[in-house]
């Protein structure tokens, strides 16, 4: 806790992020689940779960062994997954965590079958190869004995009209008919939208909830969950002939007002906006001003002028059109929010 007004303010719409994962929950009849790795995808796993815990979301993935302890007082362990599964060291904290480990590796089935196994998740390479029990892999043997919730794979072009598409689905049919599991998961935010053969028992989404558009189909349902707000530090007038920011990439050719917001790249606004990034003030787009800094970026207001020291802008972070603009993906932009801002949920 601190008694300072941060001068960056991230807004979060809850009910928009509701409105998401409802969505994307009525493209079929699977259940869907949530994506919260990486701290919620940037937003605050701790907020995202709860939200969509009462909104009826009873699956939550995360990567690491520590963001589902982060999150276990919230939701009953079990509906929690940890994706990138275990090391033998892990599995007495496991146990006394109870959220469900996802096999990966030939190795990991070994270790959790010789450990007394319990319910376990097991990830298929169907295609994408990462992690996944790949079909060089498999033995007759290798998942008897094993109490399997989840058979589960991961496509890799789902946000493309990609023949891949069909083949991981084709493959992860065949590779998942080899174990008795309760339930079977394949599609996530954009695989949900190749239809209902991608969707199995359970869905998986991400970047959808978070206001990203994983594929055009959901360009106009999408809701933006995230708004930037940065507070203006200085008011200046920069004359003909004078440059603006590092190395100079940016020359005045008539004198302009500008203002210095208080942002950059600390903040995930990155140097990809340099240039080409804007703020808004009234629903007046602002000019970002040669290189985006650290902590910095100068905006030129000439079309806002009444705007002074200690006024806010936004900072135009509709997801697709700033992954365009940066070159960075939809993903990076959220995941890598910095850690100074404000969080206010609506």
């Amino acid at each position: 806790m601190t008694d300072f007004d941060p001068p960056l303010r991230l807004h979060l719409d809850g009910n928009a992020l509701i409105a998401n994962w409802s969505y994307l929950q009525a493209q079929g009849n699977a259940a869907c689940g949530a994506a919260v790795k990486a701290d919620g995808y940037g937003l605050g796993a701790r907020e995202v779960v709860t939200r969509l815990r009462d909104a009826g979301c009873r699956d939550f993935f995360v990567a690491h062994w520590a963001e589902a302890e982060a999150i276990a007082d919230l939701v009953p362990p079990h509906w929690i997954s940890v994706l990138n599964g275990l090391d033998a060291a892990d599995i007495p904290a496991i146990r006394k965590l109870g959220a469900i480990p996802v096999l990966n590796t030939p190795q990991q089935l070994a270790r959790w079958k010789q450990s007394a196994g319990g319910t376990c998740h097991v990830m298929f390479d169907s295609g994408i190869n990462r992690l996944g029990i790949g079909p060089e892999q498999f033995s007759s043997e290798m998942f008897d004995g094993l109490n399997v919730d989840i058979a589960m794979s991961h496509l890799a072009s789902a946000d493309e009209d990609s023949p891949q598409n069909r083949q991981q689905l084709v493959r992860f049919c065949e590779q998942s008919s080899v174990v008795q599991s309760r339930r079977k998961s394949l599609a996530n935010s954009a695989g949900i939208m190749l239809g209902p053969d991608y969707h199995f028992d359970l869905t998986r989404p991400g970047l959808a909830l978070y206001g990203g558009v994983a594929r055009p189909e959901l360009a106009d349902t999408i809701a933006p969950v995230i708004r930037i707000s940065a507070k203006i530090l200085q008011i200046r007038r920069i004359g003909a002939g004078e440059t603006v920011g590092y190395n100079a990439t940016f020359l005045c050719k008539t004198p302009i007002p500008t203002a210095t917001v208080s942002i950059g790249y600390a903040d995930g606004y990155f140097r990809g906006f340099s240039g080409r990034g804007s703020g808004v003030a009234n629903g007046v787009k602002l000019p970002v001003l040669g290189r985006v800094s650290m902590d910095l970026v100068t905006l030129d207001i000439s079309a806002a002028p009444h705007l002074a020291e200690g006024d806010w802008v936004d900072m135009s972070l509709d997801l697709p059109d700033a992954s365009r603009v940066s070159g960075m993906s939809q993903y990076e932009l959220l995941v890598l929010l910095g850690s100074r801002y404000h969080r206010h949920w609506q």
